[in-house]
């Protein structure tokens, strides 16, 4: 070291003497754990230094394996969807605790016995029936159809009404009855009724 080089370092050193006290300090204690680390090594025999190496090589081959797209997109998606994973979490929770969750695997078991108990026949039945619902479905779906249930509902409503009064009508009353305009517009839903019976019926024979 020059004397240019001493006397700077030695300025320095009275400039900062905490500082230059704090570094002695760790210092030390860099050289003690320098120490340590140099026996441990000399302690350790080959067949420990071959171990150590399997460990930090499987290490590395779990870290490599787990890094893959799918474990990025995953963990991604999880972070993403966090609170609806714990709001879940927690109902599946809730369920376990009360019991429910035991009954409903009960119910799942038994649905599944019942399905693997079916036959060919019972599955063709169960299809059959299906296809017969679905077709009723769309029958009711229809909307000439709706307006006409909807039509007769309202009339059944207004026909149960408690405030009217139903006196005994014999046949002049009925011939009279036959002359008012509401009476003829729902004579005529009737007939329409009967006559779309009908055809049905003769379409099904």
């Amino acid at each position: 070291m020059s004397d240019t080089d001493q006397e700077e370092l030695e300025r320095v050193i009275a400039e900062n003497p905490e500082t230059v006290a704090r570094f002695v300090d760790h210092l030390d204690a860099v050289n003690e754990l320098l120490d340590v680390v140099e026996l441990g090594g000399d302690a350790l025999d080959d067949e420990m230094v071959a171990s150590l190496a399997g460990t930090a090589t499987t290490l590395a081959e779990a870290g490599d394996g787990l890094a893959t797209d799918e474990t990025v997109r995953l963990a991604d998606t999880v972070g993403e969807n966090a609170d609806d994973l714990n709001d879940a979490l927690e109902s599946l929770l809730a369920l376990q605790r009360s019991g429910t969750l035991a009954d409903l695997v009960a119910v799942a078991d038994v649905v599944a016995l019942g399905a693997d108990a079916m036959d060919d026949e019972m599955v063709s039945s169960l299809a059959a029936t299906g296809s017969s619902l679905g077709e009723v479905a769309d029958e009711a779906s229809d909307p000439d159809t709706v307006r006409g249930m909807r039509t007769l509902l309202r009339a059944m409503g207004h026909a149960g009404d408690s405030d009217v009064d139903y006196a005994p009508v014999g046949a002049v009353g009925l011939l009279r009855a036959l002359r008012d305009p509401e009476v003829k517009h729902g004579m005529a839903f009737l007939v329409g009724l009967a006559r779309g019976i009908g055809r049905e019926i003769d379409e099904t024979a």
